[in-house]
């Protein structure tokens, strides 16, 4: 089952669009649930840098020069202003929004895993 939801994350994520963010915004990342499989596939922080993160209402893995995971970050942050149940606070966008459908595939397939707190 591992390699089969390994193979639907790849494939929801392939149906996110992507567009270009303002160089050193952060505004969108902050404390997040991730579906087990996407942490499994993230470098290990230690807990205090989970601890501190989470004080600070931010990510462990938002880093000095930003996203220090940004290649392979969950389905939820690449959600973040493709949608508009998750705009951009600062007007940022894709030319063309997430189809319905595939934002109702995403949080099925988030509903449907283990969550864990990033």
């Amino acid at each position: 089952m591992p390699y089969a939801n390994t193979e639907k994350l790849l494939q929801l994520r392939e149906r996110i669009p992507s567009f270009r963010c303002i160089v050193g915004c952060h505004d969108c990342c902050g404390p997040v649930t991730v579906a087990s499989e996407e942490m499994a596939r993230l470098p290990v922080k230690t807990e205090a840098e989970h601890a501190a993160a989470l004080a600070e209402l931010s990510c462990p893995y938002l880093g000095q020069h930003g996203c220090e995971v940004y290649h392979e970050r969950p389905l939820i942050c690449r959600l973040f202003g493709t949608t508009p149940r998750l705009l951009c606070p600062n007007g940022q966008r894709p030319v063309y929004m997430i189809d319905t459908q595939a934002e109702d595939d995403i949080h099925q397939f988030l509903r449907s895993t283990r969550q864990v707190l990033l």
